[in-house]
Order: C-alpha cells, then structure tokens, then sequence
C-alpha cells in the first residue's frame, strides 16, 4: 500500500500546491457541514425542549449558543436556526465547488503531462521495441490507461481525503457530545474498512486481467480497422468477427468477475453501514428514554453518521480504484522504463560537422536481426560525394537491413560506418538523420493534407519548391486534377492514393527535404515503367546535388547508377557500372536476360493484339 502512494506522491508533482488548497477548501467545507446538525442539536434541547446550561454542557454547545446570543434569545428567534444551517451548507457548497475546481484543474494537468510524455518517450525508443510490440496494446496503455489514472485524481484521491479529515474531525467532535455513544456510532466502521481493504487485495489482480483483456480488444480492432480492404479483398469478414470473438468474450469474461465482486462488496458494505446505523438509533432511543442523552444529541449522531458513513462506505472503492490505478501506473511505467535510444553509443566531445559531403565508407559490418542467421557478413564499400550506388539482390539478401544501419535505426554488432571521415557511433542520431531524405520500402503518409505531408521533412519549405519536386517526383500533374488541389486531406496512410502516387509523394517529400543523402528503397516498385523514366531523368539531372542510395528490383531503375552492388546473403558478390556487369557472369547478368526476356515478350504479345490499320500499320 505504501508504495502505491509513493508512486501518488510522486506523479502529483507540480501540482502538490493545488491538492492543498483543496484540502484546506475540503476541511473548511467539512467544518461548515458538520455545523448544521449543530445548529440543530442546540436548537432541539436548549430552543425548544428548554434545557438549562451548567457545568456538564460541552464547551462546542456553550460555543454555539454564545453565537446566537443565549438559549432565550435563541427560543425568541427561532427563525436564526434554519438561516444559519443554509448559510452554513451554502458557504460549505461554495467550498466543495472550489475544492473539485482545483482538483479537476490538477488532475487534468497531470494526465495531460502524462500523455505527452508518453508520446514523446514512444517516439524516442529504439526501432527493436516497436518490433516486438503491440500497437494496440500500446494505444490502450496512452489513452485508457492515463484516463483510469485521472478519474482516480480527480474523485478518488480525495475521497481519501475527505474521509480522513470527516474522521478526524467527527470524532473529537461527537466525544464531547458523549464518549459513550461515539463507541457505539463507530463499533461497525473498523471492520468496514477492514473488508474495504482485504477487498482491495483481493480484486487487484483481477483488474490486470481485465486491464490486459481491454489492451488485446483494442489490438485486434486496430489490425481490422488498420488492413480492412485486405480483409474485404479476400472475403474473410467472417474469419475475422471469429478473431474477434475471442478477446471480446475474453474481455466480457473477465468484467463480469469483476462486476461480481463488486456486486459483493456493495451488498455487504450497505449491509454492515445500515447495521451501524441501525444499532446506533437502537442504543441512542434507548439512553434518551433513560436521559443518559438528549434527543438533540440523538439527532447529532444520526446525521454525523449518515455524513460520515458514505465516505467511510467509499473506501472500500477508493481502495478498489486506487488498485486499478496502479494497475495502470505500472503499465504506463513499463513503457517509461523502456531505455531511450541513445543519441551517442561512443563517447565524443567532438561537435557532429557543420554540413555532410555525402562521403560514406562502410568496413567489414556485420548484423544479424537474432538468431543464427546474420543479415549482413562483413560488407565494405565506399561512396564519394554525389555519387549514385544502386544495391540490388533477392529478397532477404540484406539491401533494407543496410539502409536501416546507416541510419541508425539499429545499431550494428560488428564494423564501422564512416560518415565523412567520423565513425557513425560517435555522430548523434537526430544529425544522421537530418542529413537523409528517405523512401521507405512501404511508404507512409498521414491522414493530413498533401501539402502537410510533402511538408513533413521541411516545415518551412515555401510553395513553389513544393511544386517543384511535386514535378521532379511526377505527381504535380496528378495532384492538379484533385478538387483541392495540394489541401487535398489523404485517408490513413495514405489510403485514398494508388500505391504509385503514395511512392511519388513520398519521393516528393524526400526531394524536398533538400538533404546531402537521398535513400531510396525499392521506391518505384509501384510505377509504372513510362513514370518510372519520368523520374529517373528528373533524378538524372539533379546528379551531383546529393549522395544517392538506391535499392530497387528493377534493373532498368539501376541501369543510369554509377556503380551496383549486387548482394546475396549479406554478402557483395558483384560490384560494378551496369554495362560492366551485364558482360560478367553472374547474377546480375542473369536478372538483366530473365527481365530483358520478359519484356520482350510483353511487348509481341502486347503488339500481336493491336488493331492494323487499312494502310497496314498499327
């Protein structure tokens, strides 16, 4: 329990002032509530049942019946009775206004803190933790995690707090009204806070279950919602409300448990909070027939109880929630706890370089993604400034796992990358990939505007130069023919693009970027052969202005690098301009006949069915 409020303690931070002033506001309307029944107490014995003061009077009676001027003057003014109870209950409401405005102000401001964070934390962790783990799990744990936590800041935690200072303030007070009937107004709540607390250790793992459920829920919903033309391409909307099925009879499952549980809680709390008040009105009618107690002071008891006995009801929840919120805490706490990635592996005092050349040398790297199986065996080569290498090989050879290294998405085992002269390891990751512009091997657009998402790399970049490598890219004649032209909203990832003008607009966004190393992987697999030229001679022109990488399937995209680098393995079998090696035997040579063939082909079959024209041509 202890550390559970040291973990409170701990993200109450910079709002610690706020939850004081609150308390302060809590005690002063507690004080003002308890007033009322009071105001009634002295009323009923003293106003009308004509009690006369003497030495056994408590002091708060006597303190009371100063303030309305004596018990006579109090008979004569009746009236003075109900203006002071609602001027009590309203000053008291304005309090508990004030004191759930601060709280709500707090809280808010903590998840809001907590939330970015999360965010921030989540884009810095290494590429292996997103890998390996959930989306889903992960969306859960920033939303529906952080607002567990600020319902239990904004309500709960003062509970708590409200039920400690009802308490400490009750007792006292209902002690000098009559030790002997507090003993008895208060036989009941030691055990009810005693279930309230065993409860608590009893349901905190079933709220994990339920928590953990709820993360698996979301998860399978993002994956159907994330490929659902996939899903309707293939007709499998039927396997996939089966899929779906199973974590959602999981999730009922296990809330149903716990709505079990809470059922037993609440019938057995109202069961031992009744009794109590029962057993207090038995034993106080019982002493007021006797005359050990007034009937006014019956009536303090009875009202004090049924103020005190909610909140004291409330524990067992508060406790209840204060264990799912610790749930949530640690589960939001794993991801903190995921080590960043760092920005320098090597020690440097050394500033990384003002401007980037474009020189790279890679030496003897090694990498292997885990497992047996390496993805790169001691790869070297070199490129100058300016310079085009193309890098081509069959699937799984290493091509992607290289661009990745450069980088720095993953940090290699075995090697050295040199950028300009400086080992990688010792450059800061946010400068390496400053000086890239990257076309992944999946493009990614976000659901904004075409122009937010061309912005993306450059936020500053002014319209024409948008347009400009819109043109170099081949898509600004495409994006014209939208109704809103670059303000055209995309859907999710790009969703309401053919894959082609996604792999454009990306190359677009790479280009504008203006950056010293141009990557491009596998970026024109989605082009068809007439654009594809279109950009290579766009690209062509714009030789010299950035070193460039080039991964692609295609020979026809490698034929115009200056050098190939043919890899198989992880390994680099060829290396060479693209009219050296179709002479070499090899690999090279035989993708170059298979696709010269292929083509070939395509284009009789595509001439034999052409229609001929009276004149004899096509």
């Amino acid at each position: 329990m202890t550390s559970q409020f040291q973990s409170l303690w701990r993200l109450l931070r910079g709002h610690r002032l706020r939850y004081g002033l609150a308390l302060g506001c809590l005690l002063l309307a507690t004080l003002l509530n308890y007033g009322v029944p009071l105001v009634g107490t002295v009323t009923i014995d003293y106003a009308v049942a004509g009690k006369t003061v003497d030495d056994s009077t408590p002091w708060l009676i006597k303190l009371f019946l100063s303030i309305f001027g004596g018990p006579e003057h109090l008979r004569a003014a009746l009236w003075l009775a109900p203006v002071a109870m609602l001027g009590l209950s309203l000053i008291g409401g304005v309090c508990s206004y004030l004191k759930g405005w601060l709280v709500s102000l707090a809280s808010d401001g903590i998840a809001r803190r907590l939330k970015n964070e999360l965010y921030d934390h989540l884009n810095r962790l290494p590429a292996r933790y997103h890998d390996r783990t959930d989306t889903g799990d992960l969306v859960q744990r920033c939303t529906s995690d952080v607002e567990t936590t600020r319902q239990f800041l904004a309500s709960q935690l003062m509970e708590i707090g409200n039920a400690l200072v009802l308490a400490g303030v009750a007792v006292p007070l209902l002690l000098t009204l009559s030790p002997s009937m507090t003993a008895v107004s208060f036989a009941l709540i030691p055990p009810l806070v005693g279930y309230g607390y065993f409860y608590f250790r009893r349901v905190k793992h079933v709220f994990r279950q339920v928590d953990e459920a709820e993360g698996a829920l979301t998860a399978v919903i993002q994956g159907n919602l994330t490929g659902i033309r996939v899903v309707r391409a293939f007709a499998r909307q039927d396997f996939e409300r089966e899929k779906f099925a199973g974590p959602n009879a999981n999730y009922r499952d296990r809330s149903l448990r716990l709505l079990r549980l809470l059922s037993w809680y609440w019938s057995v709390s109202d069961l031992v909070a009744l009794s109590q008040l029962g057993l207090t009105l038995m034993v106080g009618a019982h002493w007021v027939t006797t005359g050990e107690i007034t009937v006014g002071v019956l009536f303090a008891f009875l009202s004090y109880l049924a103020i005190l006995l909610w909140p004291v009801r409330q524990m067992g929840r508060v406790l209840t929630d204060l264990g799912k919120t610790s749930i949530a805490l640690g589960r939001i706490g794993e991801i903190l706890a995921v080590e960043r990635e760092p920005e320098v592996n090597v020690g440097s005092n050394e500033p990384p370089p003002a401007a980037f050349t474009g020189t790279i040398a890679v030496r003897n790297l090694r990498f292997s993604h885990g497992g047996d199986l390496a993805a790169l065996n001691g790869l070297s080569f070199e490129v100058a400034p300016g310079e085009t290498l193309a890098v081509l090989g069959p699937s799984g050879s290493g091509k992607s796992t290289l661009m990745h290294l450069l980088l720095r998405l993953y940090d290699y085992t075995e090697g050295e990358i040199f950028f300009d002269g400086r080992e990688l390891r010792t450059l800061p990751r946010t400068w390496i990939r400053a000086q890239a512009g990257v076309v992944m091997q999946e493009p990614f657009l976000f659901s904004r505007t075409l122009k937010e998402n061309l912005r993306f790399g450059r936020g500053d970049a002014p319209d024409h130069e948008i347009e400009e490598a819109a043109r170099v890219a081949c898509i600004h004649d495409t994006i014209t023919t939208f109704e809103q032209g670059y303000d055209t909203l995309i859907g999710e990832r790009g969703i309401t693009l053919s894959g082609g003008q996604r792999q454009r607009v990306a190359i677009a966004r790479a280009i504008l970027k203006r950056p010293p190393l141009l990557v491009l992987d596998d970026a024109l697999s989605a082009v068809d052969g007439e654009t594809e030229s279109l950009i290579l001679d766009a690209l062509r022109q714009r030789r010299g202005r950035a070193t460039t990488l080039v991964i692609a399937h295609r020979l026809s995209t490698l034929a115009q690098a200056d050098r190939v680098l043919v890899l198989d393995h992880g390994r680099i079998i060829q290396s060479g301009r693209h009219a050296e090696l179709i002479k070499e035997p090899g690999m090279y040579r035989r993708l170059w006949e298979i696709q010269t063939n292929v083509e070939a082909e395509l284009l009789s079959a595509t001439e034999a069915k052409l229609p001929v024209s009276p004149a004899g041509q096509p």
